[in-house]
């Protein structure tokens, strides 16, 4: 069995990877702005994204749940809140619906709203687990399937947020990896199927940074949510200030942004951006994926020498 892939496949592997109201609408500023659909706009990389596209004059239609969040966004230029709960169809149609009507087009979507539960897997209950598969990958899965109309009629963009948990999973991280996991499979299909429309499909995957999704699993845990985080016990509230410890030492999440303005507007945009924010957790990335690679290959009738494995490997950098 092979214990390690030589330090010339994962050399270039790293080189593959690291690379207001609704209103009717102009054709001038239907030719000067590019919409662009946010979901989980409200905070950490959604919010990112949003403040991102919009300072690069994109109009960015940033879905959320609640009042404060959705006034909060409508202050910001070039921006319109949608009130919109991926896992509520009658969210999302209403949103396709003031979409269409606003006369703007639609020509990206970035699916980034997202939920995590971690546990060990044979005491997580399967509410937990159809919790985050209700926003994870049916959230998605909804406003892909809701939009794609309004994508392919501008030949447009859909792109998700994944995470490098779809390559990593361990102790108590499995129902959230699941989902991640699946994202990743869901999205080649995608891509695969809306390649006549036109429409490009692109997963980026970010590694640990900043997120309010962090202190929102450590309330889930304790079975309540940011809004009832004044109503914690004195053990309570002392593990949610040591989350939002750990949170406030994460880098911004300014490279995922730039991901996906690459992903929503680059003339070639990436199937995949891993985006991990140090190079531990670039390799820790790479080294998960190596082992499967590893792991396919061993002991197997068609097994590939190591030096038939780089040859492959160089062929695929070299499409990339």
């Amino acid at each position: 069995m092979h214990k390690h892939l030589p330090i010339t496949v994962l050399t270039v592997l790293f080189i593959c990877v690291l690379a207001a109201a609704p209103h009717a609408v102009s054709a001038q500023e239907q030719e000067a702005q590019k919409a662009v659909l946010v979901t989980g706009a409200s905070s950490g990389i959604g919010r990112k994204i949003t403040e991102v596209l919009a300072a690069n004059g994109h109009f960015v239609y940033a879905g959320a749940r609640k009042d404060k969040d959705l006034a909060e966004l409508n202050k910001m230029d070039n921006v319109e809140a949608v009130r919109l709960d991926v896992t509520v169809q009658d969210d999302i149609d209403a949103a396709v619906a003031r979409i269409t009507e606003a006369g703007r087009g639609l020509h990206g979507v970035v699916n980034n709203a997202g939920v995590g539960v971690f546990s060990p897997m044979n005491e997580t209950p399967e509410a937990d687990i159809d919790f985050v598969f209700d926003v994870n990958i049916y959230g998605p899965y909804r406003i892909n399937k809701a939009f794609t109309p309004l994508l392919a009629e501008n030949k447009g963009r859909t792109t998700t947020i994944g995470s490098i948990a779809g390559f990593i999973s361990g102790r108590r991280s499995g129902t959230y990896s699941m989902s991640k996991f699946a994202i990743e499979a869901y999205t080649d299909a995608l891509a695969a199927e809306l390649a006549e429309s036109g429409v490009l499909v692109s997963v980026i995957e970010p590694g640990g940074f900043k997120s309010k999704i962090r202190e929102k699993v450590v309330l889930h845990a304790m079975g309540k949510t940011l809004d009832q985080a004044g109503d914690l016990t004195a053990e309570e509230q002392e593990q949610l200030n040591k989350m939002k410890e750990r949170n406030e030492s994460l880098k911004e999440p300014d490279e995922v942004a730039e991901a996906a303005l690459h992903a929503l507007f680059a003339e070639k945009p990436k199937p995949r951006y891993m985006v991990a924010p140090d190079a531990e957790e670039a390799e820790a990335t790479i080294r998960a994926a190596l082992t499967r690679v590893a792991q396919l290959n061993a002991d197997q009738p068609y097994s590939y020498t190591l030096e038939q494995l780089n040859n492959m490997l160089a062929e695929l950098v070299a499409e990339q």
